[in-house]
């Protein structure tokens, strides 16, 4: 499933560059050394998003839009809102799609490579106002926008491995990176991509002006005042520091846009839909 993805890479550097090419000459705009391209980060994704919803519509999870249309009018009406913020640098690169998984268990959403998103209902059903969703559907729209998943990867596994894959002489690892970008726990990104990724939340919810841009920090509290014997799923491949609520806050006030009047209608009526 890989080998189509990688192949382009994985060619110039059998052929032509030692191992350390992708560390030494592909950056992002900030210096970061990336492995991928934009290219690759939206057929990775496309290739996730198709396992994703295969997986999820054969165990009968996957709510379809055809037969929920209303529950997607409310929830592309939270996502939209998030990305009108000028901050996205690929807005116009990415699908940002999003499709709801029936699972009331799990309080979870991710985002794959290409914006490809999913909240789970439990999530959904979890929250109190929309500034939470808004904030925790910011923080994944995050990871994809600032590619968190390529550069993880690369960092996970190294070059030498993921050349193999590029390749497709690794198929048990082809199939382990495809379960984690799925949202299935195997890839947890580092505390600096955590960070990152809050911080760009306030930023994203700033933008439009609709929501308190702190409702990442909203969800953090409410699961610490519920206590660890069972905290949301999030939290288990999104690990909260001690300063993660204090920094999203101080983000928020240096931005001022905390404590803005929100109407949480919408996401009544999707709790009440789901």
């Amino acid at each position: 499933m890989f080998q189509r993805i990688f192949s382009r890479f994985g060619l110039l550097a059998a052929l032509a560059l030692p191992l350390g090419f992708a560390a030494s000459s592909c950056t992002d705009k900030e210096g970061n050394p990336l492995l991928f391209s934009l290219e690759d980060d939206i057929a990775l994704g496309d290739q996730v998003a198709a396992e994703t919803d295969s997986t999820y519509r054969a165990q009968g999870k996957l709510l379809e839009r055809s037969t929920h249309a209303r529950a997607y009018q409310l929830l592309d009406g939270v996502v939209n809102r998030v990305l009108n913020s000028s901050d996205i640098q690929h807005r116009n690169d990415f699908a940002w799609d999003v499709k709801i998984i029936k699972e009331d268990s799990t309080q979870n959403a991710f985002a794959t490579p290409g914006g490809h998103i999913y909240v789970f209902t439990g999530l959904i059903k979890y929250l109190d106002d929309e500034s939470q969703l808004a904030g925790v559907l910011g923080h994944e729209i995050a990871h994809a926008d600032r590619r968190h998943t390529s550069r993880q990867l690369q960092n996970q596994y190294g070059i030498q491995l993921l050349l193999s894959v590029a390749l497709g002489n690794s198929e048990s690892t082809a199939s382990q990176i495809a379960s984690g970008l799925a949202g299935l726990g195997t890839l947890k990104f580092s505390r600096d991509f955590e960070n990152e990724a809050d911080q760009y939340s306030v930023i994203y919810l700033n933008g439009p002006g609709y929501y308190a841009c702190d409702g990442a920090a909203g969800f953090f509290i409410k699961a610490q005042s519920q206590g660890q014997a069972s905290p949301p799923e999030f939290l288990s491949t999104h690990p909260n520091p001690d300063n993660r609520i204090q920094a999203i806050q101080t983000k928020a006030t240096e931005l001022n846009c905390r404590n803005r009047t929100v109407n949480s209608s919408g996401l009544r009526e999707l709790q009440g839909l789901l």
